[in-house]
């Protein structure tokens, strides 16, 4: 059994082997894959070696402390926090040896192929198809609010496979290539001037059955593994007391006495106490993932991160005045990544605006709080058994 005293061990081995001083940083995070140290919980073999989960803090502050490099999960966090659970639990072995580990290392960058302007509350709704060609499925379709397109090598992608059976039931979930004819990305730009988002339009994609994840049909099964995973990696990171949009707010405030009221003191005072719940609640969430897959409960986390992120950064920008409404740049870029609390308060203020779409609206759920946690009696839902084919569009 491995325990905290056998990875330290194992850390130390590995920072003798190749010393981050000098070893390419490519290099090390392969070693570290390799030695079972990228994610400890994983498999032995695939990065991992069948610890519990909670000892992945051992390894980490060995290396923060050793000066190690770090694999950039704000560029790579939907192959991090989606595609890789996703995979673990429905690929093959053979998927699994080839993609988990450039996935990790960031040698190859993903993205999520689910939401469609027809589809995206209701994602099982989705039009996109996949029609069998041999040993191939050729895609047809569109796909929108796709984060990290421009950069990525690889999608996970949900298609229709079977339109005559209900909509849950007739799809399927593929890996794509996003280097194959046929898969064009358009930049959406946002409210912020920049484009982190895209647009995907799939014409004629041929798609390996080999790169299919899970039975066909079973998709939607598939789709609710990274779906919970994907709350759980936008609204539970790990992160210290007074850290993330609440730290920076509590800075500005130590900062601008003058600016000081008492009504804002009172705010921030309610908000201090709402973050650091949430914070807490999303440390007893990372303990119960310990026993499993992740839970509803993760859709309550990302509703608590949201409401808090967009609640905070209104806060600043009031707080702060006319200094809060200045932004230093409206260039049209595409990040490679997301930072919630990097720039101007201007900036994490329109930011913010998006938290409560992304990875889920806060009014699905809310839905799924309800009805999965809370036990209350669902919303009628007349289109269940109904083919897809034969719904209303």
């Amino acid at each position: 059994m491995t325990d905290a005293a056998d990875l330290r061990r194992r850390t130390a081995a590995l920072l003798a082997a190749h010393p981050p001083a000098i070893t390419d940083r490519l290099d090390f995070l392969r070693a570290r894959f390799d030695a079972g140290l990228a994610w400890v919980h994983f498999p032995a073999g695939l990065g991992g070696l069948d610890a519990p989960r909670s000892l992945q803090a051992v390894v980490d502050a060995e290396l923060a402390a050793a000066g190690a490099p770090g694999n950039d999960p704000g560029r790579i966090g939907i192959g991090l926090g989606m595609a890789a659970p996703t995979i673990l639990r429905f690929g093959t072995d053979e998927q699994k040896q080839r993609f988990l580990r450039p996935l990790w290392t960031g040698e190859e960058v993903w993205c999520q192929l689910f939401s469609e302007p027809g589809a995206g509350s209701d994602l099982a709704a989705l039009a996109t198809r996949a029609v069998r060609d041999g040993d191939h499925w050729v895609v047809d379709g569109q796909k929108v609010w796709t984060s990290s397109a421009h950069l990525a090598r690889w999608a996970i992608l949900i298609a229709r496979t079977d339109p005559d059976l209900p909509k849950h039931r007739g799809i399927s979930y593929f890996v794509c290539d996003m280097t194959d004819p046929g898969v064009e990305v358009r930049p959406l730009r946002q409210i912020t001037g920049e484009a982190e988002f895209n647009e995907v339009f799939l014409t004629g994609v041929r798609i390996p059955d080999a790169h299919r994840l899970g039975e066909v049909g079973e998709g939607w099964k598939v789709a609710q593994t990274t779906l919970m995973n994907e709350r759980v990696a936008i609204g539970g990171n790990r992160i210290p007391r007074e850290g993330g949009m609440i730290g920076v707010a509590a800075a500005d405030w130590r900062a601008r006495p003058e600016l000081r009221t008492h009504d804002l003191h009172q705010r921030l005072l309610t908000l201090w106490v709402d973050a650091e719940v949430a914070r807490l609640t999303g440390e007893r969430l990372r303990q119960q993932l310990t026993k499993g897959q992740p839970g509803p409960e993760g859709s309550g986390m990302k509703l608590a991160f949201a409401r808090l992120a967009q609640e905070i950064s209104g806060w600043e920008v009031e707080f702060l005045g006319e200094d809060g409404l200045t932004y230093d740049d409206w260039t049209m870029r595409r990040p490679e990544g997301v930072d919630f609390t990097g720039r101007e308060a201007g900036y994490r203020y329109l930011r913010a605006k998006g938290n409560s779409i992304e990875g889920g609206t806060s009014e699905v759920l809310l839905n799924i709080v309800a009805e999965r946690v809370l036990g209350l009696p669902p919303e009628p839902r007349t289109d269940k058994d109904v083919a897809w084919k034969d719904l209303p569009r």
